[in-house]
């Protein structure tokens, strides 16, 4: 595997603990996002089992993370109260969500050939030069990842802001993912 991927399934918690010390402990809290995982919570006076599918916990005081794609912002943001928060059992979205599926972005390839069997919507001239525009430094990952295969993070966050309040804002700098050449088994 290419140094590349190798350091795209780095552990999450050493990732942070690696940019508290880079940063010299600036940073005060570690924020995660966890999506897709049930908790037993109690709603409208009930007990029940929570599964946030694509959603992560946003309950009023209650800081989280959401990433957008490798070319837009992410935000540390917090739970607000509202009626929106309560519908929404206290949920809130855990990225910007895609515009398009993974085989819709990249075409279609044979895996065993290499040999492309169908183009894919997006550019990749297009996605090189949103990414050279963010002045981010892109190591590894595909076509399926580009900014052109997700929605704008900054309308998803802005339908959601009556249950959310946005903390920080996030500009990438560098993005580092297991490239098209190889299988990664986290991708969805």
């Amino acid at each position: 595997m290419e140094l590349a991927g190798r350091y795209a399934y780095a552990g999450r918690d050493w990732v942070c603990d690696r940019v508290a010390k880079i940063l010299r402990g600036q940073i005060i809290e570690e924020i995660h996002n966890h999506h897709n995982f049930a908790w037993k919570e109690t709603h409208f006076g009930r007990n029940l089992w929570v599964i946030r599918k694509g959603a992560t916990p946003a309950f009023p005081g209650q800081k989280g993370f959401v990433g957008g794609s490798m070319g837009d912002i992410s935000v540390i943001l917090e739970g607000q109260r509202s009626e929106e928060a309560e519908t929404s059992l206290f949920s809130t979205i855990h990225g910007a969500g895609r515009a398009m599926g993974r085989t819709a972005a990249k075409g279609k390839t044979d895996r065993k050939t290499g040999k492309q069997l169908s183009p894919g919507l997006v550019n990749r001239d297009e996605h090189e030069a949103w990414i050279k525009r963010a002045a981010v430094e892109l190591r590894g990952s595909g076509l399926d990842e580009s900014p052109y295969a997700y929605k704008r993070i900054e309308s998803v966050l802005d339908a959601h802001k009556d249950s959310i309040r946005i903390l920080h804002t996030l500009r990438p700098i560098g993005v580092c993912m297991a490239s098209e050449r190889e299988f990664d088994p986290y991708k969805d």
